[in-house]
This record gives structure tokens, C-alpha cells and sequence, in this order.
């Protein structure tokens, strides 16, 4: 009796940890019925969209760099949710830090490059981790929910965005020209990320996401503060009971989420465009909330979700191009997927809370 009970234990936690990575090829099944109904090949389609992503060096190259900021964002969300904390403002976070990080490159232009680059990402930790930590305080000093508050504070730092891009940091070459496009001038070049692989885009804050990743796993399951912001998020009852300050590390796991959004934003400006541009973020903020509950809210487990959402992103522009479907089906794919990773993912764990519960 007690081994059928440890062998239905086993199934029920190893279906629940599979199910949110069947989301994907149900989304992709139900794309298929979409292709036939536009009368477009599905397997030329989806042929397309793996060639696009992995088929060769330059698809690669682009997948990981979408990967990057996803992974950062990511991140920064697997901590906020291990400490029980719904944060849903790592679109506003990025954009502070790609703001923060801006700022300080143009303003100190004159520092040597192995000053200027880690005083411009610190400046975008900061800017992200001040941004996330708003709504911590209001949490835990008001009790404001969270989703709403982090919601409202995407909203404000887009209109933020808006405003410094439009006036006091917009490209002084843009106002000479007469175009006024909404984007800051070219950051110094010594403030630029190195490139890792000559000709394209991936650059040195993939290797950066990939070491944050690690020092995520060690600081939630070796360090003292990682334990008690999962024993927040796991009880707050029993946090609460055994002494552990509640409001405090919940506020602490919107500040790190803040930061790391921030972190984010700071590599897509030093890495990737080198300057601030109107609508930077591209989805990043809540895509990386996907990506988190797809690598089962585990830092590790992130890195593979990453990649496969950054090639479902650079496959479906390709796929797009390849065999000319709407870009309506492609966002509708990609809506498709986070739609059923999220929905998979809150079902795993109230079943989860359920059997827990009888048993």
C-alpha cells in the first residue's frame, strides 16, 4: 500500500512538473489548423520557423540574443514568485533601467570603458530595483496588491519613457534635422558590450544572464535570505509563525525582480541597440513571465525557456517572411502559447495545493 501511494506521488508531481511543456506543441497543433485555413503548408510553415531560429549561425546568434533580456526578466520573476509575490511590471522595470542606464552612459562619457559599463548595468540594476521596490513598500506597508500596482507602474513608465525620449533626452542630432524621432543620442562606444561573435548581435550580457542565472539558484537554495523568501512564498502562515519578517522579504522579492528587469533593460541598451529607442522593451517584460513559469519557476530551468521562446520569437518573424501569413497568426501563436503555459501552470499547482491538502 505504501509503495502504490509513493508511485502515484511520483506520477502525479512528474505529470504536473511535464504538463506546462506540452503547452507548445498543443499551441502548435492548433496553429496548424490556422495554416490550413489560410491555405498555407503547415510543415513549410513550421519548417520555416526552425530554420529561422536554429537553422543556421545568424538565426542562432539572434535567438540568444532575444534570449538574453527573457532570461534576466525571467529571473527576476522566479524570485518574486518564489516569494509569493505576482510581479507583473518587468515591462515598466526594464524600461526604467534602460532609461537608468542611458543617463549615466551619456552623462559620464568621459570615464574610461572599465569604469563607465559597470557603472552604466549597476545604474540599470538600480533604476529596475527602485522600480520594483514602489510597489514592494506598498505592499508591505498598505497591503496594495501587487498586480495592480506593478500594472500601473508598466503604464507610468511608459509615459516616462515617452517624455524623457521626446524632450530632455531625446538625440540632439534628431532636433537639428527637424525629424525629432523619440530616441536618445548614441551612447559612447566604449560603453558597448562586446560582441562574442563578430558580425552579429549576440553580445557579453548572454554570458552575464547565464552567470545571474547560477548565483539565482545558489542565493534561493543556499543562502539563508533565498530560504526564507521560499518559505514566505511556500507559507505565510507558517513564515509568519516562525519568526520570519513576512513584509520585508516580500518586498525584498519585488526590489530583486525590479533589479533584474532593470539588469535587462541595461544589456538590450548596451548590447543590442546602443541607445535608448521609443517601445525598447518588445514584450520582453511580460514574455519573461512566461518563460519563468515554463522553466517551473526555477532559475536553472529558465535558461532552456529562454532559448526556446527567443527562437519562437526570431523563427516566427522568419516564418512570417517565408511563406507570407499574417503577422495577426503570429502574434496569435505566440498568445496562444503563453495563454496555455499559463493556464497549464495555475491548474499543475492548484492540484498540486489539492492533494497536498488530502493528504
Amino acid at each position: 500500500m505504501l509503495d502504490r501511494k509513493k508511485l502515484n506521488r511520483y506520477f502525479n508531481r512528474t505529470f504536473e512538473a511535464i504538463l506546462p511543456l506540452l503547452a507548445v506543441p498543443v499551441a502548435l497543433l492548433i496553429g496548424v489548423l490556422m495554416l490550413l485555413a489560410l491555405r498555407v503548408n503547415p510543415v513549410d510553415a513550421y519548417r520555416s520557423l526552425i530554420l529561422g531560429a536554429f537553422g543556421n549561425i545568424s538565426g542562432l546568434t539572434q535567438t540568444l540574443v532575444k534570449a538574453t533580456p527573457l532570461l534576466l526578466v525571467g529571473l527576476g520573476v522566479v524570485i518574486a514568485f518564489r516569494g509569493g509575490i505576482i510581479n507583473i511590471g518587468g515591462e515598466g522595470q526594464l524600461l526604467v533601467g534602460a532609461l537608468s542606464t542611458t543617463a549615466v552612459a551619456i552623462s559620464f562619457a568621459a570615464l574610461p570603458g572599465w569604469i563607465l559599463l559597470p557603472l552604466s548595468l549597476l545604474s540599470g540594476v538600480l533604476g529596475g530595483a527602485v522600480w520594483g521596490g514602489i510597489p514592494g513598500i506598498l505592499k508591505a506597508k498598505l497591503g496594495v496588491n501587487e498586480i495592480l500596482s506593478t500594472v500601473m507602474m508598466n503604464a507610468i513608465a511608459i509615459q516616462l519613457g515617452n517624455f524623457l525620449l521626446r524632450g530632455p533626452m531625446i538625440d540632439p542630432a534628431e532636433i537639428e534635422a527637424g525629424t525629432r524621432i523619440a530616441q536618445s543620442a548614441l551612447l559612447p562606444r566604449h560603453a558597448w558590450l562586446i560582441r562574442l561573435v563578430p558580425r552579429t548581435l549576440l553580445h557579453g550580457g548572454a554570458i552575464i544572464a547565464l552567470v545571474m542565472a547560477v548565483l539565482v539558484f545558489i542565493f534561493l537554495w543556499r543562502t539563508t535570505i533565498g530560504y526564507r523568501i521560499r518559505a514566505v512564498g511556500l507559507n505565510i502562515h507558517a513564515a509568519r509563525y516562525a519568526g520570519i519578517k513576512v513584509t520585508f522579504y516580500q518586498a525584498l522579492s519585488l526590489i530583486l525582480g525590479g533589479a533584474f528587469a532593470g539588469l535587462a533593460g541595461a544589456v538590450e541598451v548596451l548590447g543590442v541597440q546602443h541607445r535608448m529607442l521609443e517601445g525598447l522593451s518588445g514584450g520582453y517584460g511580460f514574455t519573461g513571465i512566461v518563460v519563468a513559469l515554463f522553466g517551473g519557476l526555477h532559475p536553472l530551468g529558465a535558461i532552456p525557456a529562454s532559448v526556446l521562446f527567443g527562437g519562437l520569437v526570431v523563427g516566427a518573424d522568419q516564418m512570417q517572411r517565408s511563406v507570407q501569413v499574417p503577422s495577426a497568426l503570429i502574434n496569435t501563436l505566440l498568445g496562444l502559447i503563453v495563454l496555455l503555459v499559463v493556464g497549464t501552470q495555475i491548474w499543475s499547482t492548484t492540484r498540486a495545493r489539492r492533494r497536498e491538502t488530502n493528504e
